[in-house]
């Protein structure tokens, strides 16, 4: 990563940091398309079968 000896990069590191936080939290709070949570359903549905079956 950056070196503490250099303010520059650190600073750079910092704000790409900060960006990507937000980035992330915003994608956090979107609501997921209604296929995407029936696939995810699916799959958990199937996976309990799977772990059923064992």
């Amino acid at each position: 990563m950056a070196s503490e000896d250099d303010p520059r990069q650190a600073k750079i590191a910092k704000y790409i940091d900060e960006n990507l936080k937000q980035v992330f939290s915003e994608l956090e709070r979107d609501d997921m398309p209604d296929q995407i949570i029936d696939l995810l359903s699916v799959l958990r549905a199937q996976d309990q079968d799977h772990k059923s079956h064992k």
